[in-house]
């Protein structure tokens, strides 16, 4: 039975290159990818763009109401037709741009369609909060698997913070892509304390009292 994965991490944590990777295994044995993207992750237009530099374009983009099974029935359909061959596997980058019925989709493609699905992605936005997509995918992935990165302090990153114009900001819509002037650091959590002055999320309490100073994060390797 073919499983849906989640492949999930800090920004610059090496997703997109984890994806391009996978791609080239698959292919270097004689199989057949598919490489998926959502159209709200306008950064590089239709391609996957690794921060070492290497790009491939995907075959098709998700907009906000794609039917996902449906999707790869038909690109399933027309690379049966011109290629004569099946398709091994549905790679999907910035899956937390995916709507949840779109990942409930994921899910049945994996189960229903007997195609594995590795779904790469960011846990959580600027604010500390999940984005649905990734809720949506911690909650019914057969698999989790954590992309680690280190923070400026040597720390594991597991926040991301947003920077507008070289300044941390910690209010604004969920969805910015990186770009000219918003930028994005993958931070600790005592750094995003730290450069949030005690705040989690939109419309919590700041977090009150000291903060022990550690070392590099010994569960990182």
């Amino acid at each position: 039975m073919a499983k849906l994965y989640f492949r999930y991490g800090a920004m610059n944590s090496g997703k997109s290159t984890a994806l391009l990777q996978a791609a080239y295994n698959y292919e270097e044995r004689g199989q057949r990818v598919l490489l998926a993207k959502p159209v709200v992750d306008t950064k590089g237009d239709r391609m996957i763009v690794s921060r070492l530099g290497v790009t491939r374009e995907v075959d098709v983009v998700i907009t906000p109401t794609t039917d996902v099974v449906d999707m790869v029935d038909k690109e399933a359909a027309r690379i049966a037709a011109a290629e004569n061959t099946s398709v091994s596997c549905l790679l999907v980058d910035e899956s937390q741009f995916l709507s949840p019925r779109q990942v409930d989709d994921l899910l049945m493609v994996a189960l229903r369609r007997d195609i594995p699905v590795l779904a790469y992605g960011i846990r959580t936005d600027f604010q500390t909060v999940a984005f649905p997509g990734s809720r949506r995918l911690l909650e019914i992935a057969h698999s989790l698997e954590e992309l680690k990165t280190i923070c400026r302090c040597g720390r594991k990153a597991m926040f991301n913070g947003r920077t507008l114009n070289g300044d941390f900001v910690f209010d604004g819509a969920q969805v910015a892509i990186d770009g000219d002037q918003v930028t994005y650091e993958s931070l600790c959590g005592v750094c995003y304390l730290d450069e949030s002055g005690g705040r989690l999320a939109s419309g919590y309490a700041p977090l009150t009292g000291a903060t022990e100073v550690m070392g590099p994060d010994p569960d990182f390797s």
